[in-house]
């Protein structure tokens, strides 16, 4: 990390506040004035001379103002051992720094690698259901699987299919990025604090571009998710109504030149139609595996090693039940395993969820399921 001085800090800090700054404005602002400092010794007169606008920002007491907030935040980040991410810093995420609009400023709680070689944003509704958390749990645990800690895992924190990406995650033990829609003083939603805590502690880290005195509006979501895209190659969709913030980073995305992926689901499924909408328009490739989104992104893969042969599960009967259904149906879905059976959803869930680990079943869309071992 490059050792730079509080002062220096404090007016690349101030001058990131100001009103219509980004990664391109400012080079453009630095260009004019030379150096940061620049900015803010200039009187009114001198300012509006130079730049030739009249705005607050050309305003001494206006620019005094973002000095004092600034000189706040740097206390702040020196007190909780927060890094800051200057826009030329060697750190500052090299796949963030191509993007026009890209903060001058980043904010960084925890360890993780931002350029890390295998970055892919894991998004979707709020309302996310058992089908599009299972699949993210799938997604994730196969990636994890093959890249290990090289892969780091990039979502919003939120509800739904966010948090689901992150607790996957760190199930998996390896990194994830939680971008923040505001300041590293706290958390929201609350709800998700543990979790955030979690992150750090497992060697992921919190970002955001949002100081103390930031306040946090519905705006912050929105734009939030141009970094959530920025930081990674690849951005996956998992369940999304055809307006909300997952389409919104999915578009993003795009603009940036970056891949999108979606994971399809029913036709007749609300939070579905946003990801169906994105594959049927071309707006967003088709994954169902993990398998599908390595080979469109052309990474290489470990070489295999040989399985060792294992001894088939001994089922208990309530597996059994529930295997022996599903191969006497093959169409049926969790919600007919459940009536038919009449057995609870969590012990389903359960069940599924070992039968699937021991290689017997294997979660298809729509809460379908496939026999991949016959001999029980």
């Amino acid at each position: 990390m490059s050792l730079i001085d509080d002062n220096t800090l404090t007016y690349r800090i101030a001058l990131s506040m100001a009103p219509g700054m980004n990664i391109t404005t400012g080079r453009h602002m630095l260009e004019a004035v030379g150096d940061v400092t620049e900015f803010f010794k200039m009187d009114e007169r001198e300012f509006i001379n130079r730049f030739h606008v009249s705005t607050k920002i050309a305003n001494d007491d206006y620019r005094l103002g973002l000095l004092e907030r600034a000189r706040q935040e740097v206390q702040f980040i020196s007190r909780k051992s927060i890094i800051p991410l200057w826009m030329e810093d060697d750190e500052y995420p090299t796949r963030l720094k191509v993007c026009d609009d890209a903060p001058m400023m980043l904010y960084t709680y925890g360890n993780a690698n931002l350029d890390s070689r295998y970055m892919v944003a894991i998004v979707g509704t709020r309302n996310a259901t058992a089908y599009g958390t299972e699949m993210v749990a799938r997604l994730v645990r196969d990636l994890a699987q093959e890249y290990g800690r090289d892969v780091v895992i990039v979502s919003g924190l939120a509800y739904g299919i966010d948090i689901a990406a992150h607790k996957a995650a760190l199930k998996c033990d390896i990194p994830t990025i939680a971008v923040t829609a505001h300041p590293l003083n706290t958390v929201y939603p609350a709800e998700h604090r543990s979790t955030a805590a979690s992150i750090i502690n497992a060697g992921g880290a919190l970002v955001t571009e949002y100081t103390t005195s930031q306040s946090i509006h519905k705006g912050n979501f929105i734009a939030r998710n141009r970094i959530i895209a920025a930081l990674c190659d690849a951005t996956i969709v998992v369940e999304s109504d055809t307006k909300g913030g997952a389409m919104i980073t999915a578009r993003i995305a795009s603009e940036y030149n970056r891949e999108v992926f979606a994971v399809p689901g029913r036709i007749n499924d609300r939070y579905s139609r946003g990801t169906n909408h994105l594959i049927a328009t071309n707006r967003a490739a088709l994954i169902t595996n993990a398998e599908d989104l390595i080979q469109a992104m052309n990474w290489p893969k470990r070489p295999k090693q040989p399985k060792q042969q294992t001894l088939n599960l001994q089922l208990s009967p309530e597996q059994s039940r529930v295997y022996n259904y599903i191969k006497d149906h093959p169409d049926c879905m969790t919600n007919e395993i459940i009536i038919r059976l009449a057995i609870s959803y969590s012990e389903l869930s359960s069940i599924l969820f070992q039968l699937e680990m021991a290689d017997i079943i294997k979660t298809l869309p729509g809460n379908r399921y496939m026999i991949i071992q016959t001999d029980y």
